[in-house]
């Protein structure tokens, strides 16, 4: 077995022993001190309900409806935040003009402007992709720019010296020191997006995982409010890996671990037998 092969199962094995502990504690804690269900449901009963909600209580259907807003919404915030971030850092003027702006909205609580977004938008899909849009855009913005500009001084001055063009500069030279940034602000806003989405739901929505937690808070339903904490804890997680994972197989040429490697598509086959 290879080192990191070895390291993945370790961290399996410590993060499922680390649940274990936490649901056992967890148990234990509610049996022993006679804790009722609407203060805290036990683990048992979450587990219950999360079972009933995705068979027959029509859970899934809520799931898509957030995963798909937060889906759309985080891929248009990092879109227009590497888009903007990359012209910022290319062209001082458009720095000067566009930097203090995005300070000043992002010093703005969001939660402050979401009835005007509802007012705007209405109650649809619509107002949540642009909440998520919202908080994804600034750190893949700020994260743009601070790695394009990060670039190696010395190289940047070999490029000039041999007349290279900005376009060709930025492919070879800056994007390349920008990358491990730019996936940084990618799992952020992995992160954040969720947190968007139900925040969204929880003021104005129809469907949703934060609307079933905002209907079920009504009936003192912890355990069901437990299971979609669980589910966006999950969705969250799985998010997070994916984004990893895409950045040690793409960003090849400087990866997290400092060990340079060939790109996936030029490695060599290895013969099993």
């Amino acid at each position: 077995m290879s080192k990191k092969a070895s390291e993945s199962v370790l961290t399996a094995i410590c993060t499922a022993v680390s649940i274990a502990v936490l649901l056992i504690g967890w148990h234990f804690a509610v049996k022993l001190a006679d804790i009722p269900a609407f203060v805290l449901p036990a683990p048992v009963s979450v587990i219950e309900a999360l079972y009933t909600g995705l068979t027959e209580g029509g859970l899934v259907a809520h799931i898509g409806y957030t995963v798909l807003a937060t889906a759309i919404g985080t891929g248009t915030g990092a879109a227009v935040g590497l888009l903007l971030g990359g012209l910022v850092a290319e062209i001082r003027l458009l720095n000067l003009m566009v930097t203090p702006v995005v300070m000043g909205m992002q010093s703005i609580p969001k939660i402050a402007v979401a009835p005007l977004i509802i007012s705007y938008l209405g109650y649809g899909i619509e107002s949540k992709v642009f909440t998520v849009a919202l908080l994804c855009f600034f750190p893949v913005f700020v994260n743009t720019v601070v790695g394009l500009q990060s670039a190696d001084r010395d190289m940047l001055q070999l490029y000039r010296s041999f007349s290279a063009g900005r376009l060709r500069t930025l492919i070879d030279v800056k994007l390349p020191a920008a990358a491990h940034h730019i996936f940084a602000a990618f799992q952020i806003a992995a992160v954040l997006g969720f947190i968007g989405c139900v925040v969204s739901e929880f003021i104005a929505s129809t469907a949703g995982l934060g609307f079933v937690m905002k209907s079920r808070a009504s009936e003192l339903d912890l355990s069901m409010m437990f299971a979609v904490i669980v589910i966006l804890a999950s969705l969250g997680t799985a998010c997070t890996l994916v984004v990893r994972w895409l950045h040690q197989l793409l960003v090849f040429w400087s990866p997290p671990n400092g060990m340079r490697r060939a790109p996936f598509w030029k490695r060599p086959r290895v013969q099993r037998y």
